[in-house]
């Protein structure tokens, strides 16, 4: 069964429950990045120009992080970028959070307060068990519908995300619904077909490896930052306890073994670093793998020319790229050479999609632009490159029958 979208909604004078994704990097309690409030506004104003009365939730920040705060700031910005008055309530549940609700007008929103301020939303629960939470019980009677916009969060299964849809008619919002059909879609775009893997999300990056490798999507995978130096030790190649050091202090021993397989079973698709940038008397140093490993505190923080080189080879006669990691520290200006360059050829081929995450920060700071589609979502994008079902797009399939 297909997830319902905006055509299939009628809202006039309806209230409707948005969950978008918002949570942005913050100032001193300030927006630092409007960039994910400025996706949703589509949705937004789809449903405020036809007089929905629409209540919005979201989250900021996880428990004890500097980022943690209410989202009266979020209400602020929404208020100016959208042509709807747009206010605040601070409360998520309960009396105050329903009144607010309640006391809508058609074509005006309220930001309900921080999801994660309520002990339970940052928790998971199957889905039936988030649409008994009190979160989702005390809002759905001052709810007629509710439409899910938060892709970048729609691989975790918390009450806002999944509860409910258990009880009202429910659908996907546009930047849900665009991320669904180009991200589901992949195998029906041209080939050659380069997947980009970086960063530091190694299970994930070596589950995508593995998919689309075993699957036949992909012609070519390059790998770099950690995820590239899990594949040089897998390889045998000693990269020095400096950086080696990192990836087992995260559990990766696994991982380095996972990436093994891989080798043998599809080493001839699979790309890693030849040469590495580290950090030798303040200035960038470049070092060749029959140069590793380096001095002892040298860690390798990007990847070097020669391998820029070669995936500028190999991207140069794609026809698709799917971009996910940035290659080395690139909010370091000494190792932004990579990251940057990389995506350069990146943004050249013909069709280009990128994830989310720290994908995205990393094309905002370098301010490159031009590719085809730029994903909201680091972890769901991740997922869904694995073939694996989003536990909140599954709610909206499966949920709510009328009955």
């Amino acid at each position: 069964m297909p997830v319902g979208t905006l055509d299939d909604l009628s809202v006039a004078g309806r209230r409707v429950g948005v969950r978008v994704d918002i949570n942005s990097p913050l100032d001193d309690g300030d927006l630092a990045d409007d960039a994910r409030l400025r996706a949703h506004e589509q949705t937004l104003s789809e449903l405020l120009e036809k007089d929905a009365r629409v209540a919005i939730l979201a989250h900021q920040g996880r428990p004890g992080g500097d980022d943690f705060e209410t989202l009266a700031t979020h209400a602020e910005r929404l208020d100016e970028l959208l042509d709807a008055p747009v206010s605040y309530a601070d409360a998520n549940l309960g009396s105050a959070a329903r009144e607010a609700v309640e006391g809508l007008e058609p074509g005006t929103a309220v930001v309900l307060e921080n999801t994660r301020f309520y002990a339970e939303e940052y928790m998971e629960f199957d889905p039936e068990v988030a649409g008994e939470t009190h979160l989702v019980e005390g809002l759905v009677p001052v709810l007629d519908a509710f439409v899910n916009d938060a892709f970048a969060a729609a691989h975790r299964s918390q009450p806002s995300l999944v509860g409910f849809p258990q009880h009202l008619p429910s659908y996907a919002g546009r930047v849900m619904e665009t991320e669904l059909d180009v991200l589901g879609d992949v195998e029906t775009t041209d080939r050659p077909r380069v997947y980009v893997l970086g960063g530091a999300k190694v299970p994930d990056s070596i589950d995508v490896a593995w998919n689309v490798l075993e699957s036949g999507l992909a012609d070519q995978v390059l790998t770099a930052g950690v995820v590239g130096n899990v594949f040089l030790l897998a390889d045998g190649v000693d990269i020095g306890d400096a950086s080696a050091d990192f990836i087992y202090d995260e559990g990766y021993w696994d991982e380095i073994d996972r990436a093994g397989d891989l080798l043998d079973a599809h080493g001839d698709r699979i790309r890693f670093p030849q040469d590495v940038a580290v950090e030798r008397d303040g200035e960038r140093h470049e070092i060749g793998l029959n140069a590793l490993p380096g001095a002892e505190d040298e860690a390798a923080m990007d990847i070097g020319s020669e391998t820029l080189r070669m995936y500028k080879s190999v991207l140069a006669d794609a026809e698709t790229v799917i971009l996910n990691g940035p290659a080395g520290v690139f909010e370091d200006p000494m190792f932004e050479l990579g990251t940057k360059e990389l995506y350069r050829a990146a943004a050249d081929v013909p069709y280009s999609i990128v994830g989310g995450g720290d994908t995205a920060a990393a094309i905002r700071q370098l301010g490159i632009g031009g590719f085809s589609h730029l994903s909201t979502g680091g972890g769901a994008c991740l997922r869904l490159l694995t073939g694996r079902e989003l536990p909140a797009v599954e709610a909206l399939r499966d949920g709510y029958d009328g009955d």
